[in-house]
């Protein structure tokens, strides 16, 4: 008689828990070596174990049964198994909280909630710029253009190490990997060039947003390209030119062109005139890994 109470009691559970029907999804496990890997793709989905159940049943994540219902499934899990570093104004880690409360408005309007975060820049060999489109499911400014890859570092050992960003370095060579399926190998972490730091604060709509303390790192190499599209939606490479003329678009509203808030903000701060310094070969000349500049 227990047996079937158990029985019924699972059954009861799975119907309310309401699982997603299953994505082939990215799965990457947490450990000191950096070649150990999962597939990329997985061909049949993960057992939902009570530990994932845990997941949808926790306060902040109504969304599985509420608002959030429509939530791609790997962005919910990412949202919720994620914990970004959470800093001051100075840089300085004050704690962790997952990347779902992170994106928070209400969180970050009330309890001016920061983490850390980075913007890569990835050259090709004939200075040409990578960009990718957001895909579409992403949490936050789904479908806009923006530079090679932005993430978080998360906190975890090897990536909350600060001397010289190393930690952002180590993050931004994984995340390189899971959104462009660009291998390690081809974007070796030593060869990032960490060029300054910007503070900013962007909504993405009434209920989710950015307040970012950013890593900006530059690097010029020929990799191979895979994309996740769970991910990015699209890429290209650009020339200065070429990049004007996107962002003319963008501030024009034509043919439905957007760009991040941070790239943007790159893009009318700095990257430009440090576009200049990579075809002189004085990039070193521009690093400030002092200042953190404050944009609105």
């Amino acid at each position: 008689m227990r047996e079937r109470e158990r029985v019924f009691r699972f059954r009861g559970l799975a119907k309310m828990l309401k699982f997603p029907p299953f994505k082939t999804i990215a799965t990457m496990i947490s450990s000191p070596y950096s070649s150990f890997l999962l597939p990329r793709k997985s061909s049949f989905p993960p057992m939902p174990s009570l530990a994932a159940a845990s997941v949808f049943l926790h306060p902040l994540s109504s969304a599985a049964m509420g608002d959030d219902s429509s939530m791609d499934a790997v962005q919910r899990r990412l949202m919720f198994d994620d914990e970004c570093i959470l800093v001051d104004e100075n840089d300085k880690v004050v704690g962790h909280d997952t990347k779902y409360n992170c994106h928070l408005m209400e969180k970050i309007e009330k309890g001016n909630m920061l983490h850390r975060a980075f913007s890569v820049f990835l050259f090709n060999s004939k200075y040409e710029l990578l960009l990718q489109q957001r895909s579409a499911t992403k949490v936050t400014f789904p479908l806009v253009w923006t530079n090679t890859c932005c993430s978080h570092p998360l906190y975890r050992e090897s990536e909350l190490i600060d001397e010289n960003a190393l930690g952002v370095r180590n993050a931004a060579q994984r995340k390189l990997l899971d959104e462009l399926g660009i291998p390690g190998a081809d974007v070796p972490v030593d060869e990032f060039t960490p060029l300054g730091r910007i503070l900013y604060k962007a909504a993405s709509d009434g209920k989710w947003g950015e307040h970012e303390l950013d890593y900006l790192l530059f690097m010029v190499r020929d990799v191979g390209l895979d994309p996740n599209p769970d991910e990015v939606k699209d890429v290209k490479y650009v020339n200065r030119e070429e990049l004007k003329e996107l962002v003319r678009k963008a501030d024009a509203g034509e043919e439905g062109v957007k760009l991040s808030p941070w790239f943007k903000l790159i893009v009318d701060n700095f990257l430009f005139q440090w576009w200049d310094r990579l075809h002189k070969g004085t990039l070193t000349e521009a690093i400030d890994m002092k200042t953190i500049h404050k944009l609105t």
